[in-house]
């Protein structure tokens, strides 16, 4: 069974144990599951205390490894680390609308984040880009209990000293913003090459992704000004001009058209993982 396999079905019998009538059976199955995890745990620090630095660190690279040390308080990388890892993926994308995201301090789990730059016109709204922020720290630190956001990327009153809870309890409570889908894989992005376009299909969405510099950014594919797709659009020093109007857009200012700044194209969140794939977030 896979890794996420696995974590949904420990999530299922634990709503399923949380059901049971029987009030003895409910306590002695809670304690049978605390002492498995409680041996698990000590089993687990022996193993990685027999184990080099670098040996803990791959270790802790895999998803499901990863969170079993996150459970038991034995992952290998501060949490600090984790959190400047996360940034340093979603770093590219708030560059791209204008922007940047710098972490002050951790203090008692929550992160407090400055968010830079201005991005007056930007399809993508400040929670948008908060969310695309959320949602690559959830990957690399799922252990922390929220964020604190000073300062606001996009148009709009600024946003300061805001505590904000991460995803799931954001959701739980019914207050998320304009929710971003899961991190969906998308194959075939690192080929590429710089100063290229490519159109895709992610889950039904056609999306271009270019190469600017070397930085791979995503827009839904469709000219903000006639609304055409970009399949024969061209790309030069970071301009895309669309095939059916002629409209530039550079995309290092968050594709706003070069003559006229009402007009933008349609940003889509784009992590590149730290091998060759990328990964894309939708609105859900």
């Amino acid at each position: 069974m896979a890794g996420e396999e696995l974590i949904g079905r420990v999530q299922a019998l634990s709503a399923e144990l949380d059901r049971l009538g029987d009030p003895h059976a409910k306590r002695v199955a809670e304690e049978f599951g605390a002492a498995v995890l409680e041996m698990h745990g000590d089993g687990l620090e022996r193993i990685l205390g027999a184990l080099d630095e670098g040996a803990r660190r791959r270790l802790a690279d895999d998803p499901l490894v990863g969170s079993l040390l996150l459970i038991h308080d034995l992952h290998p990388v501060p949490l600090e680390d984790r959190v400047q890892a996360g940034l340093d993926q979603v770093r590219p994308y708030m560059e791209s609308h204008g922007g940047n995201v710098e972490l002050l301090w951790i203090e008692d789990g929550v992160a407090r984040l400055r968010l830079q730059g201005s991005c007056n016109g930007c399809g993508a709204s400040a929670s948008t880009l908060e969310l695309a922020v959320e949602k690559a720290l959830e990957e690399t630190a799922p252990d922390l209990l929220g964020m604190e956001v000073e300062g606001a990327v996009a148009a709009g009153p600024e946003i300061t000293g805001t505590a904000l809870p991460m995803m799931g309890e954001q959701a739980a409570n019914g207050n998320a913003p304009r929710a971003l889908s899961e991190w969906i894989e998308v194959d075939g992005l690192e080929d590429v090459a710089p100063g290229a376009l490519r159109v895709t299909d992610v889950e039904g969405k056609r999306l271009v992704v270019a190469n600017v510099a070397g930085e791979l950014l995503a827009y839904h594919d469709a000219c903000a000004a006639c609304g055409g797709e970009l399949d024969d659009a061209t790309l030069s020093e970071g301009v895309l001009t669309c095939p059916g109007c002629g409209r530039g857009f550079f995309l290092p200012r968050a594709g706003r058209s070069l003559d006229d700044e009402r007009l933008q194209l349609d940003p889509v969140p784009l992590l590149r993982d730290r091998g060759a794939g990328a990964r894309v977030a939708l609105p859900a």
